[in-house]
């Protein structure tokens, strides 16, 4: 199942980070007192009732505060909508209406998008009574919070649960025939020309369809036996003002292609070294919990590479893959590109596994045997038993007695054991914990 998504968007310094380290009940998102210290956008996962969602930080709104609506705030308010289920814009009610708020609530207004307005550090009730002047945004009466001292929060996150569809596109599972697999990687990795070499396989494109996103297009295709649609994301423009955010709102699209999609084609250009680029990107498809085929692409420029040794390098830049398949191709001379299909579509079977709740909790009994949580805090943290609640990606779900005691070492390591024990040998698994609650008052 694929969550909804929600995104925080606002000017520098009105409390965005704040806002998202309240709700998530812990640090994630570095909170400074220096506009913009949020450049790349930050997310986690949240339960709030009975919903769970992805809360994003979208960041990089306004890093240069010059109270106009430039290029590059535009495109990452449109950024923002594309990517999001609800907007959440957040205002700084101790410096009242700006220019900057106005334009963006100018352009909120105007977009079938649900919007919560959220009037961020009201920390005493003095300053509820200057709430009003921010319904001149015309975007509903705002909702007083204070995420510094964590005011206010819960009802405002209950607006945004009542906003939030009862099932979204993104949440629907695919259809049978239409497997959705994102290419993506950095610039001139060879997206484009893998696209063409699939579509040119047997010259049948059934259609193309413009994407959910702006800059994508989903692209139906028939290669051999295998038909499943490509989303192609397309390069960014180098707008003006925009040469310093190229990287940052490629890496907003790629995160597109990937949250829309059942397995994700990882390009990597063998050519090159492997960039920075390359792994945001790959750390893009782990956080969204993806299958993902590493696509070593242009091997025929690297033939007097030794792939042995290229594969230990490849493992030490990118460890946190060390469990996904590697396929070396050339789109260009449309070489091994049957394998790498293949490969793809078994990681999206592998991702509709289902394991009954007693094999999994002897596999968590036996991981907690080998290697336990720590203690933290002077507590010991107790697992009562784990269920699968969802596939593709595999979400397993373990109830605890304190969910803050489970660090991400630990989740790793379950994640390696489940991949060991279980027939999703290859790709990432969603693993959640959450308090066990007393059927007692």
């Amino acid at each position: 199942m694929r969550l909804p998504v929600v995104g925080i968007i606002g000017r520098p310094n009105v409390g965005k980070s704040s806002l998202l380290n309240a709700v998530a009940k812990r640090r994630i998102a570095i909170v400074h007192d220096k506009p913009g210290v949020t450049r790349d956008r930050v997310e986690a996962e949240v339960t709030h009732g009975d919903r769970t969602f992805t809360l994003i930080d979208m960041g990089g709104i306004g890093i240069v505060d010059d109270h106009a609506l430039d290029d590059e705030v535009e495109m990452q308010i449109n950024v923002a909508l594309t990517s999001s289920d609800v907007v959440v814009f957040v205002v700084d009610v101790r410096d009242g209406v700006t220019p900057l708020d106005e334009a963006v609530a100018d352009v909120l207004r105007k977009q079938n998008k649900p919007t919560i307005l959220l009037a961020n550090k009201v920390d005493g009730e003095q300053l509820v009574h200057e709430l009003h002047v921010f319904e001149s945004f015309g975007l509903g009466s705002p909702l007083p919070v204070s995420a510094q001292q964590i005011l206010g929060v819960g009802p405002a996150m209950d607006a945004v649960c009542e906003a939030l569809p009862r099932k979204t596109a993104a949440e629907r599972p695919s259809e049978e025939g239409e497997t959705r697999i994102a290419l993506v990687g950095q610039r001139n990795a060879g997206k484009s020309t893998l696209l063409n070499a699939l579509v040119g396989e047997e010259r049948v494109i059934v259609s193309e369809i413009p994407g959910t996103t702006r800059d994508s297009v989903d692209v139906q295709v028939a290669f051999g036996e295998r038909k499943f649609t490509a989303i192609d994301t397309a390069g960014i423009r180098k707008t003006r003002k925009l040469q310093d955010s190229i990287e940052y709102y490629s890496q907003l699209r790629a995160h597109e292609s990937i949250t829309r999609a059942d397995v994700v084609l990882h390009l990597i250009d063998a050519s090159k070294e492997i960039s920075q680029v390359d792994k945001k990107i790959a750390d893009a498809v782990m956080t969204a919990r993806r299958p993902c085929v590493l696509v070593i692409n242009k091997w025929d420029l690297a033939e007097h590479i030794d792939t042995e040794k290229y594969l230990k390098y490849f493992a030490s830049r990118l460890p946190l893959w060390h469990f996904a398949p590697v396929v070396f191709v050339s789109a260009k001379e449309r070489v091994r590109l049957r394998e790498m299909v293949d490969v793809a579509f078994d990681l999206h079977d592998q991702g509709a596994e289902r394991i009954s709740t007693p094999r999994l909790n002897k596999v968590v009994e036996q991981a907690a045997a080998i290697r336990g949580p720590r203690v933290s805090r002077g507590k010991y943290p107790k697992i009562y038993y784990a269920t699968q609640v969802g596939t593709n990606p595999p979400w397993i779900v373990l109830f605890v007695n304190d969910p803050g005691l489970f660090k991400d070492d630990f989740r790793r390591f379950l994640g390696n054991r489940f991949r060991e024990a279980f027939s999703f040998h290859e790709i990432p698994v969603r693993i959640s914990f959450r308090k066990r609650k007393s059927i007692y008052r």
